[in-house]
């Protein structure tokens, strides 16, 4: 079980915390990592990309003018995709690119990337985060004070002064422990956990 060092805001050590090894040393495959990430992008995907067809243009369906005997190619209506105007053959219409991973390979993703930042030495535990006021200013002084610049931070519960001092703070996310997920925390260098956001974290991945 490994021990780390619990901060406070201006970085010094004020107590030690344990991290269990059925979440935090979970040997790393970058092809389940992998697997994960590409669920989660495909279903942050849009499903609107779409084209008209022939018939949802709107027109006449009149002729454009007789079969035979003008010398010129036949025409059937306006929308004819072959004229200006008509409708796209062959063009994209609206689809889901949703897919979803079982539950295990989900919950082992996310141990294998909590595992990767403690093994990389980026993964940083706080008693608290507390600001005495919504200000941004306060909060990139704090995370000076952390010698931290892209981070993502979870918490246990709503903190409004925390996730609006953050708002405008680029490379910085806020996240409460029921939105924790491997891309993001892949995405940021350091991962900031308030020390009353582990049990959370082990009532979601432990049975």
């Amino acid at each position: 079980m490994a021990v780390l060092d619990v901060r406070n805001i201006n970085g010094e050590a004020v107590s030690k915390v344990e991290l269990p090894d059925a979440i935090f040393n979970v040997p790393v495959k970058a092809e389940v990592l992998h697997q994960v990430v590409t669920m989660q992008l495909a279903n942050r995907r849009s499903q609107t990309a779409s084209v008209k067809h022939r018939h949802d243009v709107s027109g006449s369906t009149r002729k454009l003018y007789r079969q035979k005997g003008t010398g010129r190619a036949r025409r059937g209506d306006i929308k004819s995709p072959l004229l200006r105007g008509g409708g796209v053959i062959f063009g994209p219409d609206d689809r889901s690119y949703r897919f979803m991973l079982p539950k295990k390979i989900r919950k082992l993703a996310l141990k294998m990337a909590l595992s990767d930042k403690l093994k990389e030495d980026s993964l940083l535990v706080l008693d608290q985060f507390g600001l005495p006021r919504i200000k941004t200013k306060d909060f990139v002084k704090a995370l000076k004070g952390l010698n931290v610049k892209n981070a993502l931070i979870i918490t246990d519960q709503k903190n409004e002064i925390l996730e609006q001092s953050s708002r405008n703070v680029p490379d910085v996310k806020i996240l409460r422990v029921e939105g924790l997920n491997v891309y993001d925390v892949l995405k940021y260098q350091t991962l900031i956990l308030l020390e009353s956001s582990i049990s959370g974290i082990q009532g979601r991945l432990l049975p």
